[in-house]
């Protein structure tokens, strides 16, 4: 049996393309290992995983700030890669993919080390900092939008799109109705701040509760901790966080309000669901959602509301963008009949293999 050891964290990005491609390597018959950072969430998300043993490393954090961490860090970093040769020597994989995400870092370089075969995947327009610096180790990088490969070497990367989860589909819109109580008669919204949600967006809805569910009904994922209990409306459900039950969510959304964070907007894509993104800036990122949300908006499938710029977010905006839905919607047919950027987990299976044959 073949064996790969997969890696990624920091954030539900760099773990979720994981997610999703795991079983399909299980079900091909490969032994599937992680490595990943001791109290990261991609801890808790792949211990879902059936069979998939999973390994801690020491990893620092790639800031491009200030901070007195940033010296203590290269240490970290060289336990890491020296935490990661020991695993991989044990395991001998035959292949390692990485998502990214500073954990990935002394994987990536530990397998350069160990001549492993190394695949990486960056989700957003621009490569982040782990990817810049893990693709001087690997074998291959997939990139999600075609701009991408502008930043790459031309010898080491192709466009394959988004890989999306085969779950996404599978929704029941009869359960989301029973779930929510809502009805047929107004819109639903779908709010989502991000794998760990958001304060901006939270109390803006909360505070516009009333004149928001006048015209529509919302499913608004608050993130964990983050709920409102106070508010009691028929038109509003909130939840901290959904599994399962997001899919058949998704078979009743007219359109979502949500961050810009790649893999949560290709699956808006997939569904063909038009979208308000509310990107984090640059005070709180390095500036990739402000571009993945600009890219979707200049090829028509959303529109882009700046943090600062929350409160335009009136009844009657919102009215005006639900009116527009279909064009929207046409734009995003439009585009992956023409592009092809949707892939299923088996999909990016046979293109990772693919690659590996060539290398």
């Amino acid at each position: 049996m073949k064996k790969i050891i997969f890696t990624g964290g920091g954030s539900a990005g760099h773990v979720s393309v994981n997610v999703a491609l795991i079983p399909e390597f299980q079900k091909n018959f490969f032994e599937t290992k992680y490595i990943g950072s001791k109290n990261g969430i991609e801890k808790e998300m792949i211990s879902k995983i059936a069979n998939t043993e999973y390994y801690s490393i020491s990893s620092g954090k790639l800031r491009r700030y200030f901070d007195w961490e940033n010296f203590i860090d290269p240490f970290k970093v060289i336990k890491g890669i020296v935490d990661s040769l020991l695993i991989l020597k044990k395991e001998k994989p035959d292949l390692v993919f990485s998502k990214g995400g500073f954990v990935s870092v002394p994987v990536c370089i530990a397998a350069k080390l160990l001549s492993i075969p190394t695949i990486l995947h960056e989700s957003d327009l621009s490569p982040g900092l782990a990817n810049k610096i893990n693709i001087k180790f690997s074998n291959h990088i997939f990139t999600t939008f075609e701009d991408t490969l502008n930043h790459l070497p031309a010898n080491k990367a192709s466009l394959i799109g988004a890989v999306v989860r085969d779950e996404i589909y599978s929704g029941n819109e009869t359960k989301a109705y029973e779930l929510t109580g809502f009805t047929r008669d107004k819109q639903v919204i779908l709010v989502m701040g991000g794998s760990l949600g958001s304060k901006l967006i939270n109390e803006f809805i909360w505070n516009n509760i009333d004149e928001l569910s006048s015209k529509f009904q919302i499913v608004h994922i608050t993130g964990k901790g983050q709920m409102n209990k106070d508010i009691q409306n028929i038109s509003y459900v909130q939840y901290e966080f959904i599994n399962e039950e997001l899919f058949d969510i998704f078979k009743i959304t007219d359109f979502t309000i949500s961050r810009a964070g790649s893999n949560s907007i290709y699956e808006f894509l997939a569904l063909d669901i038009p979208s308000i993104l509310i990107p984090l800036g640059t005070n709180q990122s390095r500036g990739d959602q402000l571009e993945n949300a600009k890219y979707f908006e200049s090829k028509g499938f959303s529109k882009v509301i700046l943090e600062e710029k929350i409160n335009e977010l009136s009844v009657a905006y919102l009215d005006s963008f639900s009116s527009n839905l279909p064009l929207y919607v046409d734009s995003m047919k439009s585009y992956k009949k023409e592009k092809k950027v949707i892939n299923s987990s088996e999909d990016f299976y046979k293109k990772i293999l693919k690659v590996i044959e060539e290398k």
